[in-house]
């Protein structure tokens, strides 16, 4: 018996060298080396012109205290952040639950099922301006959508939507949810397809149904790609600009803007380019920790159920 064989049959340890994979023999050699890195060359380039050479210019734009000193002393700016906060953590969470919770309703396997899956698609299937200028249209004066349904249903339309501010962010709120749910829903769609039937049959057996079966096997089983799809979703959240920007326009009085509605509006509708930049930067402190934390979740426990 080798020694290898010896330590695994007496439980003692292995030591690392007789664990190492042997080396590959394969190597690159003369023309196909040098066909390797033309092939390589043209996406480092693309890569360095349009994205390492706009964040570098960004930072480089923004790196004057004065500017953040300005930041911090605009009332809009702190406002600002504060919708940034509020429409991250409510958005995305809210989407979050009501993905999984439509995830589970999507597996019954029937064509009606089925149809409402295609129709739900929907407005995450159309562009970001049309699904959001629509809504913006339905809710931007009494004689929109909404206020005529009213109108017809109660005999009096509703408040004026976009004037009040707390009314204006939930409507960037539902109109974020609406847009995004349905990508997220089909993510725990195929997650939940991918979960064995045994496991269900079991659960059955143990009389864990209905809601019981959603808390304690699914959710336990989908808990890592939740996790990955939240980090992610507010990474990206972050940096939304389509939502707010075509749905209430930061109305009223730029009360409802968000960190890129508000850089956007510094940089190209101020002209203060630098400022608008600055805005943008001041996220990074949040964002930065989002991506190393899911970079090390998915590569310590991946995707996989």
């Amino acid at each position: 018996m080798s020694t290898t064989q010896q330590s695994v049959a007496f439980g003692q340890p292995i030591a690392v060298n007789e664990l190492r994979r042997p080396p590959r023999r394969f190597r690159l050699q003369g023309s196909d080396n040098s066909w390797a890195i033309a092939f390589v060359i043209p996406y480092i380039a693309v890569f360095l012109a349009f994205i390492v050479y706009p964040v570098a210019y960004g930072l480089w734009m923004g790196h004057d205290p004065s500017l953040y000193a300005l930041l911090f002393g605009d009332p809009i700016y702190l406002t600002t952040a504060m919708n940034t906060v509020m429409f991250v953590v409510i958005g995305v969470n809210v989407t979050m639950f009501l993905a999984f919770l439509l995830s589970g309703f999507f597996m019954i396997r029937s064509w009606l099922i089925r149809l409402l899956l295609a129709v739900f698609l929907i407005p995450w299937a159309l562009p970001a301006m049309i699904v959001f200028t629509s809504i913006h249209l339905m809710v931007v004066t009494q004689w929109g959508l909404v206020d005529s349904l009213l109108r017809a249903v109660i005999g009096h339309g509703g408040p004026l939507w976009l004037v009040n501010e707390w009314i204006a962010r939930g409507v960037n709120i539902v109109s974020y949810v609406w847009k995004w749910m349905p990508f997220w829903t089909l993510i725990f769609l195929a997650a939940c397809m991918s979960i064995p039937q045994d496991i269900y049959d079991a659960a059955d057996i143990d009389g864990a149904s209905g809601y019981r079966r959603l808390l304690y096997v699914t959710f336990p089983l989908l808990g890592n790609v939740y996790l990955i799809s939240t980090l992610l979703a507010t990474v990206w959240t972050l940096g939304d600009f389509y939502t707010v920007f075509f749905v209430s326009t930061g109305a009223p009085g730029r009360l409802t803007d968000v960190l890129a509605t508000y850089g956007f509006n510094e940089a190209y509708i101020f002209g203060y380019i630098n400022l608008g930049v600055a805005a943008m930067m001041t996220a990074l402190p949040l964002m930065i920790p989002l991506v190393i934390l899911l970079m090390r979740r998915v590569r310590v426990t991946g995707v996989q159920l």
